[in-house]
């Protein structure tokens, strides 16, 4: 790919950035392509080294914060006409239950995303207790002239399952963390990335 049909691509590819922002990355990947080319690579080898388009766009997504996007994608391209502003008056009993429903909706699916690691956390924190039962409970039977290994045993069983529990509850956060960060990855370019008819 030349320089030109990359930059250019990226720009098409961008429309949902603030002008600004947009006319930057290209800067930007411009002096990138430029830099590349000064060391003596060729226009299609600097371009195939910066990546395919498709990744650069990911990439600016992931850098770009998701307020900027939505300010930029709900600022209104004209004024808005007084009987636009009397329709969102006299619809406000609709699509106002309907806008917090939706927030509703978003706050359970992010809950449920990071379910998984709230219940690893929880058995960890159960198993530790359960460990530390067991020894103040042989313990107890110890000072009162019993032996109680039932008690010993569990104590040394949850330890250990403790133990193994750490590992699952950093793999469950990592886990999430990732979910969680594709998911505001996909949404960020569904703001960058206008439809063909969307202007």
């Amino acid at each position: 790919m030349t320089k030109k049909g990359f930059l250019s691509s990226l720009r098409s590819k961008l429309q949902g950035l603030p002008p600004s922002d947009i006319d930057e990355r290209i800067g930007f990947y411009c002096e990138m392509i430029d830099d590349r080319m000064d060391e003596g690579k060729s226009e299609e080898e600097a371009v195939a080294e910066i990546g395919s388009v498709d990744d650069v766009v990911r990439d600016i997504a992931k850098d770009t914060p998701l307020v900027k996007l939505v300010k930029e994608k709900i600022k209104p391209k004209r004024r808005i006409r007084p009987w636009e502003i009397v329709l969102l008056v006299l619809g406000f009993p609709l699509w106002f239950p309907l806008l917090i429903t939706f927030f509703v909706l978003v706050l359970v699916f992010w809950i449920v995303i990071w379910v998984m690691a709230i219940v690893t956390y929880v058995l960890e924190i159960a198993f530790a207790a359960t460990s530390v039962a067991g020894v103040v409970a042989f313990v107890a039977y110890f000072l009162n002239g019993q032996t109680n290994y039932t008690a010993l045993g569990a104590s040394v069983m949850c330890t250990g399952a403790a133990i193994l529990m750490v590992f699952a509850c950093i793999g469950a956060t990592k886990g999430s963390i990732a979910l969680t960060k594709n998911i505001i990855t996909g949404i960020k370019m569904l703001f960058i990335r206008k439809e063909k008819g969307d202007k």
